[in-house]
C-alpha cells in the first residue's frame, strides 16, 4: 500500500505524524512510504533521514495522493482536494467537529479518528490523548518555570533561604499527573485537585496533596466516578463548593496549572476573574484547556497576557513545542492502530466489529458514521 506521510499545514504545528523509526518499519511490511519534503524539519527529522529508512520524497501532491494518509491534523480544504476518493486518513481529526467530518465524507474518504478511540487495555498503545498529554502536562510546568521570576525549589545560601514555589495542580488526568512529576523534580510544594476521588491515591504517590472538595449527595459521589476515563459535568452545588475551596488555595499559590476538558465541551471555569485578582502579584497561570475555551476567564489564545499583575499563558499546542518526541510517541500510536486495519499482507482490511476501530471511524463511503 501506498502510504503518504505530508507536512502539517495548520499554524503552529510542528509534529509530524511518521519518524524514521516507524517509516522503517512500514516498509519492513512492504508498504510505499512517501514524505512531503520538510515535513520532519519542525521535528529535527531531516529528509535525507527518512530516505535513509526507506521513504520516498516528493511533494503535498504526492503525499496526500496515497491510499493511507497519516496527519496529526484533520486535513484542510485545500488538503482534500488533493486527496483521492476511497482514500483513508487517521490522525487527530477533531470527532466532534461535524462540519469537518461531513466535508471528508462527502469526499469520499475513509477517515479515522485516534482521540475517540475508547478507555480500554487494548487500545493504551495507540492512546494519543494520553500520549500528547504526558507531553502537554511536562511542557506547561516548563513555561510556568520560565515564566516566574523565582527559583522552584527551596534553596539555602549565604545570602538567606528562598523558599519553594507553591503549585496548584487543577485536574489530574494524564497531564496533571505529569504536571506534578514534573514539578516535584524542580522542588516545588504541589497540591492538585481533581472531581473524581480515586485520583487520591495517584496525586499523594507521586508527593503532591489532594485538595478534598466534600460529597454532600450521592448523586454528587456518582457522577464524580466519571466516564470512560473522562470527568462528566459536576451539579452547580459541588462546583460552587469548589470554586471556594480553589479560591483560597490559588491565593497561596505561585503558579497554577489548569488541565481539566470534558470531551465535546466546553472547558469548566476553574480559575475566576476574582481568583485572579486575588493571587499574588508574579504568579503565574498556565490554561491548557484554552483552546476549549479555557479553564479561566481571562486566557487568551496563543498568548500569554498579564492581568491583575498574574501572568496567564494561553499556549494552545503544548506538545508541538516538544516536537520531536512529541512526534515519535504519536507516530508509533499510529503505527499501532494500523495493525487494526491493515492485514498481514500489507492490504487494507477494516474490521467494522471491532469496537476501536468502530469508535474511530467518522466516516466511509460518502456516509458519516459518527454522529
Amino acid at each position: 500500500m501506498k502510504i503518504g506521510i505530508p507536512a502539517e499545514s495548520r499554524q503552529g504545528e510542528t509534529r509530524v505524524a511518521a519518524t524514521p523509526e516507524t517509516v522503517k518499519k512500514l516498509v519492513a511490511a512492504k508498504h510505499q512510504v512517501v514524505v512531503q519534503s520538510g515535513a520532519g524539519v519542525s521535528a529535527s527529522v531531516t529528509d535525507d533521514a527518512y530516505v535513509a529508512a526507506g521513504a520516498t520524497i516528493g511533494g503535498a501532491a504526492d503525499a496526500f495522493g496515497a491510499e493511507m494518509v497519516l496527519k496529526v491534523r484533520a486535513p484542510s480544504a485545500e488538503e482534500r482536494t488533493l486527496m483521492k476518493s476511497g482514500a483513508v486518513v487517521v490522525g487527530m481529526l477533531n470527532p466532534f467537529d461535524a462540519e469537518n467530518t461531513a466535508a471528508m465524507a462527502a469526499h469520499g474518504l475513509t477517515a479515522f479518528a485516534l482521540e475517540a478511540a475508547p478507555r480500554i487495555s487494548r487500545a493504551q498503545s495507540l492512546d494519543v490523548l494520553s500520549s500528547q498529554a504526558n507531553i502537554a502536562g511536562y511542557k506547561a510546568v516548563m513555561l510556568a518555570a520560565n515564566t516566574y521570576q523565582r527559583f522552584m525549589p527551596m534553596l539555602m545560601t549565604a545570602a538567606g533561604t528562598v523558599k519553594a514555589a507553591r503549585v496548584l495542580i487543577m485536574g489530574v488526568g494524564v497531564a496533571g499527573l505529569q504536571a506534578i512529576a514534573t514539578a516535584k523534580r524542580l522542588g516545588a510544594v504541589i497540591e492538585a485537585s481533581d472531581v473524581r476521588p480515586p485520583v487520591k491515591e495517584q496525586v499523594e504517590s507521586l508527593g503532591a496533596k489532594f485538595i478534598d472538595v466534600p460529597f454532600e449527595t450521592d448523586e454528587e459521589r456518582e457522577i464524580a466516578k466519571g466516564s470512560g476515563g473522562y470527568a462528566r459535568p459536576m451539579p452547580e452545588a459541588w462546583m460552587k463548593r469548589q470554586a471556594a475551596l480553589v479560591h483560597e488555595r490559588a491565593k497561596q499559590a505561585d503558579i497554577i496549572i489548569t488541565t481539566a476538558l470534558i470531551p465535546g465541551r466546553k472547558a469548566p471555569t476553574l480559575i475566576s476573574e476574582e481568583t485572579v485578582k486575588a493571587m499574588k502579584p508574579g504568579s503565574v497561570i498556565v490554561d491548557m484547556a484554552v483552546e476549549q475555551g479555557g479553564n479561566c476567564p481571562l486566557s487568551e489564545l496563543g498568548k500569554t497576557v498579564t492581568k491583575y499583575g498574574v501572568h496567564i499563558i494561553g499556549e494552545a499546542n503544548l506538545p508541538a513545542l516538544v516536537a520531536a518526541d512529541a512526534s515519535a510517541l504519536y507516530s508509533r500510536n499510529l503505527l499501532d492502530f494500523m495493525k487494526l486495519i491493515v492485514d498481514k499482507d500489507g492490504a487494507l482490511a477494516i474490521n467494522r466489529e471491532d469496537e476501536i476501530v468502530a469508535a474511530t471511524m467518522l466516516c466511509s463511503g460518502g456516509e458519516v458514521l459518527r454522529k
